[in-house]
């Protein structure tokens, strides 16, 4: 008995593994030997390419395409219409599977609508690329890109607020009271 929802639209390929209360909805594609974590939300007129790895609660909104080579973390969040690559010169008439590239979304980023991620670049924990931004380089934990080609213009905390940093290169998140360090450049969560 399959313990998740699958709108009677969607279509499920051979060998995936879909966790306990995952949501599938219309229109959506679950190409083969995908695995899908626990209580995850793949909107409508979603394509999941094969081999794709999503955590447990990962929210994907109506119309993204994740591709090969994609692995995303617990508790991310993919935004409407947002797009992940997996070639970096994909011509029609070459033939590159052997080539994909690898992308890591770290646990709890967030990615706004119309976004692309150009593929082999890794997007850190608790990262916030902003909408229509379009990656194409390494993005650090807790980061906050925007634009086109995206460039970081801040920190964002876990619960999602920008931060804001001190002489002493510590913040606290207004919102939730997380406290956060600054050192050579990168934010951790104290």
């Amino acid at each position: 008995m399959k313990e998740y929802f699958a709108h009677e639209s969607a279509f499920i390929d051979e060998g995936c593994k879909i966790g306990k209360g995952t949501k599938i909805w219309h229109f959506s594609h679950v190409m083969p030997n995908c695995v899908i974590g626990e209580n995850c939300n793949i909107g409508q007129n979603v394509v999941i390419s094969p081999e794709v790895v999503l955590g447990s609660n990962v929210k994907v909104q109506n119309n993204v395409s994740i591709y090969t080579g994609v692995i995303c973390e617990d508790d991310v969040f993919l935004g409407p219409s947002m797009v992940f690559t997996n070639v970096i010169n994909p011509r029609s008439h070459v033939n590159r599977k052997n080539q994909y590239a690898k992308t890591h979304v770290g646990r709890g980023a967030s990615i706004g609508a119309n976004a692309t991620i150009v593929c082999g670049h890794d997007i850190g924990k608790f990262a916030f690329i902003g909408a229509g931004a379009v990656v194409t380089k390494n993005v650090p934990d807790y980061a906050l890109v925007i634009g086109n080609p995206s460039r970081q213009t801040g920190w964002m905390s876990e619960y999602g607020q920008k931060l804001v940093f001190n002489e002493d290169g510590l913040a606290i998140c207004s919102d939730s009271g997380e406290k956060y360090k600054m050192e050579n450049g990168l934010v951790s969560k104290i």
